[in-house]
């Protein structure tokens, strides 16, 4: 079930939650209960609302991925938050801690992005490789530790797996994430692949938004960097 204390953020347009890593944020064909639907199921008790609740997924991430995303609790804020991200005007921010410290500790990285739909894995190519699409991403290193390294990453571009596949690609899986090269998984299944941040402009009243996604609780790694 939904837990309220996960809100970030919100108003009469606008919701953020803190997603855990292994739950869903949308139904699919696993028939498992999604956030989406935890999160209507809340406002109608919350709200007494007589009616369906609208709610719209804006920011989605992957299901082993925890941290912001971004919902539209109306249809206007909805086509307007839509036709932000196509344009490239909300900005979101990732943390991640990784097998290796990339070299150079900071950059953009450009690759190309192949998708296979069998495998629910997607190839980074360092040239134009058939119907693969260009993947580009900034990273700065944000710490070091004894094992893994904290990395702050930028999406410019938001492909799936786009950071998975772009780290993994330069030799710095993320920890958890076998699919993409770790060498061992995390209890549940997570990945330590955080949406640590999304900034904007408000759709409807226009003023800046900014939300910060607090690292998953119970993890000392996460903790240590947080707080170092």
């Amino acid at each position: 079930m939904f837990d309220p204390n996960d809100i970030l953020y919100e108003d009469n347009h606008l919701l953020v939650v803190n997603k855990h890593a292994g739950d869903l944020v949308q139904p699919d064909p696993s028939g498992e209960s999604a956030l989406e639907d935890q999160i209507k199921a809340f406002i109608k008790r919350r709200d007494a609302k007589p009616g369906a609740v609208f709610l719209g997924v804006v920011h989605r991430i992957d299901r082993p991925v925890s941290g912001a995303v971004l919902f539209a609790k109306t249809s206007k804020a909805l086509v307007r938050l839509n036709e932000m991200i196509r344009e490239g005007r909300i900005r979101k921010t990732y943390w991640a801690l990784t097998e290796r410290t990339p070299d150079p500790e900071s950059g953009e990285l450009l690759h190309y992005i192949l998708r296979d739909g069998r495998t629910n894995r997607s190839r980074a190519f360092d040239a134009p490789k058939g119907d693969a699409k260009q993947a580009r991403l900034r990273y700065a290193t944000l710490g070091v530790g004894t094992h893994y390294t904290l990395v702050e990453v930028e999406l410019i571009t938001g492909r799936h797996h786009q950071i998975r596949a772009q780290l993994s690609k330069i030799g710095c899986p993320i920890r958890g994430d076998l699919k993409y090269g770790a060498k061992r998984s995390l209890p549940g299944g997570g990945i330590s692949l955080h949406s640590r941040r999304v900034e904007f402009e408000h759709p409807v009243r226009r003023s800046p938004v900014s939300v910060t996604a607090p690292v998953p609780a119970g993890d000392n790694l996460w903790a240590h960097f947080e707080n170092p």
